[in-house]
């Protein structure tokens, strides 16, 4: 028979900090750590906790005796249920101190790293409706507030058209108004649900693998080009025709209208067929004069606004006079490479997405780019001495790698072959320090600055400047 784990309540406990995936830090009455998700720094709560580690205690705020006075009032209805935006109720101008304040302490601690210069996070102007991409799902089976669990009431209709439940694969809660992409986002997305609930259009049910809707992505550029791609589980002409000629006479404003068939165990779309219902299919972006191809497969940083600024501060790190050879790793689908291309003598990018490739190929074509060259493979097995050999010493690198971070065979390159000045720009500050804790005896760090891309979040860019010692 199991021990039954014990659980605490602390009372009238102050709140700290915030950081590390989101959540904030109180600290218990024998010194351990406390990871809250439901209070901000400067809330005086009791406590109620769940798991208990050996350092820490993972708990929620049951008792509010004292607000904080960085706290916001959520502007979305499903704050507290959806997983999305979970730092609504911090004030913006707070979000970003403890953005930068948690990027500088992995810096720190994680890399032991000196920091002579830390210029200060760059805020986006636009704290809502910054999204350029959304995917939604559906379900028969929606996701039930304990209101509603615990309440007599007959629930007729279960269908939901919105976002996943944290930690439930087969959970949706319904989404009425995001708060994440502009308009027409909310209005399609409401629109194909009634349309859908009125011509008895099936929603999908992951547990049984039944129905006919299963996903819609939409993507709204700052072009106003707008991209809709269903998912169906199955096909059924008649249905699926049905809905596809609504959304068209319904929103004429969209560019591209596309539909998958996709009865596979997951929704991932990379393998499958995309099929095109109506206009083209692809939509493009604009920065800087420079025109981006986006497909339906095409990665492309999701806040259009701030991703022109992310690469402004990467393009002025990187100090290009006009004689430099750039090497662009991690270099997606070129984005950063045609970019710094004007300033500099060659860019040579590196990615390990085929597709991605070939859409910066197209790019640079279509944008009469004639300095830059792309390739494709692993990046640890790519990025070797002979292809230094063929393609030149680079005088400046710019890395922008996965979560993850750089392989470490990728990292002992980069040294072996020392050049100049490296931009290391990422969005995971922990894995970044690490990779430059590899670094720091070979190189100096000159600047660092984070650029948030996502409010309402805790989630943030970094960019670092090093140059050769």
């Amino acid at each position: 028979m199991g021990r039954k784990k014990k659980n605490y309540v602390f009372e009238n406990i102050e709140v700290i900090d915030a950081g590390a995936r989101g959540k904030s830090v109180a600290k218990a009455p024998d010194g351990r750590v406390i990871f809250l998700t439901n209070a901000i720094p400067g809330d005086i709560v009791d406590i109620q906790t769940g798991k208990k580690r050996k350092a820490y205690f993972e708990g929620t705020a049951t008792k509010f005796h004292k607000y904080s006075d960085k706290r916001a009032e959520p502007k979305c209805t499903h704050f507290e249920h959806c997983g999305g935006c979970k730092w609504q109720h911090m004030k913006y101008k707070d979000q970003l101190f403890y953005k930068e304040k948690e990027t500088i302490q992995n810096l720190q601690r994680i890399g032991h790293l000196e920091l002579e210069k830390i210029t200060p996070i760059l805020g986006c102007e636009e704290e809502y409706f910054y999204r350029n991409k959304m995917e939604f799902s559906f379900s028969s089976n929606r996701w039930l507030t304990y209101e509603e669990i615990k309440s007599d009431k007959e629930i007729d209709n279960k269908n939901a058209l919105g976002f996943h439940i944290s930690g439930m694969w087969d959970k949706i809660l319904d989404v009425e108004k995001c708060y994440l992409q502009e308009d027409p986002s909310n209005e399609i997305r409401n629109s194909t649900k009634e349309f859908a609930l009125a011509n008895n259009i099936e929603f999908y049910n992951p547990r049984e693998q039944d129905g006919l809707l299963r996903t819609m992505m939409l993507r709204i550029l700052s072009t106003g080009e707008i991209m809709l791609v269903y998912q169906f589980f199955k096909e059924d002409k008649e249905k699926r025709e049905l809905l596809l000629n609504y959304i068209q006479q319904t929103f004429p404003q969209i560019t591209s209208l596309q539909y998958i068939i996709n009865s596979k165990g997951n929704d991932s779309i990379y393998d499958q067929d995309i099929i095109l219902f109506s206009g083209r299919d692809h939509i493009f972006e604009e920065m800087e004069g420079l025109r981006f191809k986006i497909n339906a497969k095409s990665f492309y940083q999701t806040n259009s606004k701030q991703a022109y600024e992310l690469y402004k501060v990467t393009r002025d790190f990187a100090g290009l006079t006009g004689n430099e050879l750039v090497y662009d790793l991690y270099t997606g689908t070129g984005t950063i490479a045609q970019f710094v291309a004007k300033n500099a003598k060659k860019v040579i990018g590196v990615e390990s997405v085929p597709e991605a490739i070939e859409d910066a190929k197209g790019n640079a074509e279509h944008n009469k780019i004639d300095n830059v060259e792309f390739y494709v493979g692993d990046m640890k097995e790519v990025f070797t001495t002979e292809f230094i050999n063929l393609h030149g010493q680079p005088d400046v690198i710019i890395t922008d790698p996965p979560r993850d971070g750089m392989h470490k065979k990728v990292v002992e390159q980069i040294l072996k072959i020392s050049p100049n000045r490296i931009v290391y720009v990422s969005c995971n500050s922990a894995t970044q320090a690490r990779d430059l804790a590899l670094m720091k005896d070979q190189y100096k760090i000159i600047d660092t600055q984070a650029v948030d891309m996502f409010p309402q979040t805790h989630h943030v860019e970094n960019v670092v400047l090093l140059e050769l010692r």
